[in-house]
């Protein structure tokens, strides 16, 4: 592929440049601030919640506020995780270790500091590579068959399905569950209807955004609502210069530029997501002992968690926007966005709208120097974002989805689709299953299923086809590795 044409270039300029689409972005970074603060509910909630609300909006507009909501929520998820131990979101979890720590010996303002910049820092880098390798890989895509893109969905799909949670069975099980949900419908190759239960409305299958609206939103919302316990209170915070927080970038630079790509290639896979790639950079940073950090916390931690989190945003947009295929949760909602819009992300997107794939990465340039001046300016009340009462924010959570849902199609059949799915979600989380296998399951079965059976009646219903092409070998032999080694890591530990 060409280099993208400075035309192309001028025109996105000239769109986001305009000061309302700058004010969308800002909005879009707000919402995403609190969506990722407030515990259990996390960026894809807010993007789910928001997308509805895209309609008949111009594609600089709704870009603007999604990857606003996209940026910002991935980065809030470490203020509840750093000041009451709570992630935000899976891929805080790793956050909280050390900024906890630090939170309960006066140092919260260092960690919220250091969360900011390093995220900044992971969404600057994962944008310089979606930038500078996805035109390229958008080349490689077109040589795909279905037979690599059964692969490629088979493989992202067991990806998180191995790291959801802690048990490769749950993670298997919901992945199957989605896959099911997926089946409902009109059978895309025989014409066979299957699960619609008599109801027409499930012809067309189950409804990605009340879907996701109900797994991500509605499912956590009900969580939250069950829960009892109350918030630790925080001993005085010493304040911090930023003389003081740049020079632990300056000690640790060679950690946060590998955990800046650690982010970034991990995002590139389809399905694995922020939680895998902050863990990963995290044992990276633990691999130095710090003395007293049991006790004290390690910035290092902090560092490489934030830094790998916030690179999976560009990451994820490159399978995304290349392949048709999300990289994680919210790149799977930003399909149907995209959709709305009439754009249909693939091999061809990239040549055929330029302009709005400069756009894109402009977008998501404004949006982490958002992060960053909202994040330092605000980053000693931030905490009080938290302090909204559940019996507050539940309420108008649970108006804003159904409200989602039902502005979709002006019809109460999704609205009682969302409810229903919701409990069911709610069920799952209690028995310990993970949200991300059942949704990405619903999103990649039909692909999956699909493509196996066109690539078998092309080549006369010869499952060898899937060895003797490499690269659909390649991606099916990690997949079976992956299962095998998550497995033996679990009977292990």
């Amino acid at each position: 592929m060409d280099l993208i044409p400075f035309s192309a270039i001028g025109a996105a300029l000239g769109a986001i440049a305009d000061p309302m689409i700058l004010l969308w972005i800002l909005i879009g970074v707000v919402v995403g601030l609190i969506f990722g603060a407030a515990p259990g509910l996390t960026a894809t909630a807010g993007v789910a919640i928001a997308t509805p609300l895209t309609f008949g909006a111009s594609f600089e507009v709704a870009m603007a506020l999604l990857l606003g909501i996209y940026c910002g929520g991935y980065f809030a998820g470490s203020i509840p995780a750093i000041l009451i131990n709570t992630p935000g979101a899976p891929g805080n979890a790793a956050t909280a270790l050390d900024g906890y720590r630090m939170a309960r010996r006066g140092k919260a303002d260092l960690a919220l500091s250091l969360s900011v910049i390093s995220s900044f820092i992971g969404g600057f880098v994962s944008i310089l590579v979606l930038m500078l390798a996805a035109p390229r890989l958008a080349d490689f895509a077109l040589e795909f068959t279905s037979v690599e893109y059964f692969a490629l969905g088979t493989f992202g799909l067991v990806c998180v399905a191995a790291v959801s949670g802690g048990s490769l069975l749950k993670g298997m099980i919901a992945a199957a569950l989605g896959m099911l949900l997926g089946c409902s419908g009109i059978d895309p190759v025989g014409g066979m209807t299957r699960l619609t239960f008599g109801d027409p409305n499930l012809l067309g299958g189950v409804p990605l955004m009340p879907a996701l609206i109900a797994f991500f939103a509605v499912s956590e919302m009900l969580v939250q609502a069950a829960r009892k316990d109350s918030l630790a209170t925080l001993p005085a915070q010493r304040r911090v210069g930023m003389g003081e927080v740049l020079s632990h970038y300056l000690r640790n630079k060679w950690l946060t530029i590998r955990s800046a790509f650690i982010g970034t290639g991990i995002g590139i896979l389809p399905g694995t997501g922020p939680t895998i790639a902050a863990w990963i950079s995290y044992g990276e940073s633990a691999r130095k002992k710090v003395p007293n950090a049991e006790e004290e916390g390690d910035p290092r931690g902090v560092i490489a968690a934030e830094t790998a989190n916030n690179a999976v945003t560009g990451g994820a947009l490159i399978p995304l926007l290349t392949l048709g295929i999300p990289g994680d949760t919210v790149t799977a909602v930003l399909i149907g966005a995209l959709l709305i819009q009439g754009i249909d992300p693939g091999p061809f997107f990239i040549a055929e709208k330029s302009d709005l794939f400069v756009q894109i990465l402009l977008i998501l340039l404004f949006a982490n120097l958002c992060i960053l001046v909202i994040g330092l300016g605000t980053r000693r009340w931030l905490p009080a974002i938290l302090k909204l009462p559940p019996r507050i924010l539940i309420p108008i959570i649970g108006v804003l989805c159904a409200t989602g849902a039902f502005a979709i199609n002006n019809t109460t059949f999704e609205v009682g689709l969302m409810a229903v799915l919701g409990l069911g979600g709610y069920v799952l989380i209690r028995f310990g299953f993970p949200m991300a296998p059942v949704v990405l399951g619903l999103v990649l079965g039909p692909m999956i299923e699909t493509n196996l059976r066109n690539a078998l009646t092309a080549n006369d219903m010869d499952a060898t086809v899937f060895l003797t092409r490499p690269i659909g070998a390649l991606l099916l032999a990690a997949a079976v590795f992956t299962i095998v080694w998550t497995w033996r890591r679990h009977r292990a530990s």
